[in-house]
């Protein structure tokens, strides 16, 4: 494993601080539907992915989920070790959407290599601001914008995730990724639908009008995005 590929101030760092963090990382295999961090009472580590796709999300009091962003390959997890932040407190749970492969290093040995490493400790505050505004973002949209207008954005984003416009999704899956129940869910799509932006078939949504769903989501039209692609969902990507 190369912990080069996931930070890009590893060559800042001294050879001994480099073995610190290598010697410490354990690989793990995650199927699908795995949870790997069940929120702030939980302290598993920093998470890398090698492979796979991985989903933070927030629970309500009443159960409800709401996804806050997606984890792909050579993305890194702070949250997920939030416990070596003094003072900080996030009830965050982080499972597997596909199988995956993960690093984790344990959250004291990267807290110790990071209290000796400026530019390590100075990357570690780049990625928590990113995961801010990555939250800041879900907040704008859960507040400011339709349900229409959101799921929308969300289905294009999952289009783009899985690199195609038929999705193979139930409903109640995307209610909660929003944090919306789903009956809302399934009466948008209709309206959808009848529209002429989807067609609802037995486990599956086909996008029908890429620039509609676009438009409705105040998004740019654009060529049809590759997986992953930020400009594709509107969402911020982040390392």
């Amino acid at each position: 494993m190369e912990l080069s590929c996931y930070f890009p101030v590893w060559d800042q760092l001294t050879q001994d601080q480099q073995a610190q963090l290598t010697g410490a990382a354990v690989c793990r295999k995650a199927k699908k539907d795995t949870l790997l961090h069940s929120g702030s009472a939980d302290c598993l580590g920093l998470l890398m992915v090698e492979s796979g796709q991985l989903r933070a999300y927030i629970l309500s009091d009443e159960g409800r989920e709401i996804t806050i962003y997606r984890l792909l390959e050579r993305d890194i997890c702070l949250l997920s070790a939030s416990c070596m932040m003094k003072g900080a407190r996030f009830d965050v749970a982080i499972e597997a959407e596909k199988d995956s492969s993960l690093w984790i290093i344990p959250s004291e040995a990267y807290r110790q290599v990071a209290a000796r490493s400026a530019p390590l400790a100075n990357y570690t505050n780049e990625l928590m601001a990113g995961r801010f505004s990555d939250v800041m973002w879900l907040m704008e949209q859960v507040l400011w914008k339709g349900i229409d207008q959101r799921l929308a954005a969300f289905l294009l984003e999952e289009a783009a995730l899985e690199g195609t416009d038929t999705l193979r999704i139930t409903h109640e899956k995307t209610g909660s990724h929003m944090g919306t129940a789903r009956e809302v869910v399934t009466r948008m799509l209709r309206y959808f639908q009848s529209e002429g932006l989807v067609s609802l078939k037995r486990g599956r949504i086909e996008l029908t009008d890429l620039p509609g769903l676009q438009a409705l989501a105040g998004q740019q039209p654009s060529l049809k995005a590759s997986p992953g692609s930020a400009a594709s969902s509107g969402r911020p990507r982040r390392g």
